[in-house]
């Protein structure tokens, strides 16, 4: 593809260091044209008002509007535009809750440059794509007992036993070296799946389970 047959993308992440490798990747091919990096979704509403892409590449989790509220208004508002969520969550619920709102591609970060590109292309030509892992896990999950879907992950599981060991927010990032965004998430991830409204009654859930 050459000149205006170059595929325009638009990137959303809040980490700086994030889209820039995604700038140098996508910029060295004649293939694509990035036309905006940003850093959250309000960013990327306003540009929008002015200039469409093809491609719309976003971060699943961005501080404000979050990536799965901005599908849905890109969506909503400009049907033309392709949408791939680029995450690191790997939760069944999590991937069919984007995936309901329309989103075109759910790539995860670990994935190769090769699939990346592989994978605009191909919403390009009107295809979904979905990272073969995710692929497995939802196959996976459509094999489960309904009463499955509440257990917790391996993640959720080591921050609920650092919440009942009273760690604050900063204490679990600092401890499984992830985000407070990330491990808020977690939290009312737990919160949900336990039915449960209170530390008390987490750690009582822990308590039960033997996780702590």
């Amino acid at each position: 593809m050459k000149g205006d047959k170059r595929v325009k993308v638009v990137l959303a992440d809040d980490h700086r260091i994030v889209l820039d490798g995604l700038v140098s990747l996508l910029e060295s091919d004649p293939d694509f044209v990035v036309l905006a990096a940003l850093g959250s979704g309000e960013e990327v509403l306003e540009y929008l008002k002015k200039d469409l892409p093809d491609v719309l590449l976003t971060d699943y989790s961005l501080p404000g509007i979050s990536g799965l509220e901005l599908t849905r208004k890109v969506k909503r508002d400009y049907p033309s535009v392709r949408v791939i969520a680029l995450s690191m969550h790997d939760e069944a619920h999590l991937v069919k809750g984007i995936l309901k709102e329309g989103v075109d591609g759910y790539i995860l970060k670990n994935i190769q440059q090769s699939e990346l590109k592989k994978a605009i292309k191909q919403v390009m030509q009107g295809m979904p794509y979905v990272s073969p892992e995710i692929t497995k896990l939802l196959v996976h999950d459509l094999h489960q007992p309904e009463e499955e879907a509440t257990f917790l992950t391996s993640r959720e599981t080591d921050v609920l036993r650092l919440i009942a060991r009273e760690y604050s927010n900063k204490q679990i990032a600092d401890e499984l070296f992830i985000s407070e965004r990330t491990v808020e998430t977690h939290r009312k991830n737990i919160f949900r799946k336990t039915h449960t409204n209170s530390i008390v009654g987490l750690i009582k859930y822990a308590i039960e389970k033997k996780l702590v």
